[in-house]
């Protein structure tokens, strides 16, 4: 098993994280999962709001520790999943 880490390593290992990097990542994983709750099939609207607020609330934290350029591109995926959102609603609503 010398590929498992030792508890040493592995505390040294998030010495060496940063949780914007974390962060950054918890946001990927987040408009992911917002989007695949829009799909059609297994649509559930709650979740994707759920995403949409969580995006929205952590979006602001990012700014000022991350490139500007992901800022921007997150605050873009956050208008998408909320135009995506509206889509899906009305089309909820109409069938």
């Amino acid at each position: 098993m010398a590929d498992e880490p030792t508890p040493d390593q592995l505390v040294e290992e998030l010495r060496r994280a940063k949780v914007s990097d974390l962060l950054v990542h918890t946001l990927s994983m987040v408009a992911s999962m917002g989007f695949a709750k829009l799909a059609p099939e297994g649509r559930d609207l709650e979740q994707a709001r759920i995403a949409i607020e969580a995006l929205s609330a952590l979006l602001p934290v990012l700014e000022g520790n991350v490139e500007e350029a992901v800022v921007r591109d997150f605050g873009q995926v956050l208008a998408n999943l909320q135009l995506a959102y509206a889509d899906a609603a009305k089309a909820d609503e109409q069938a």
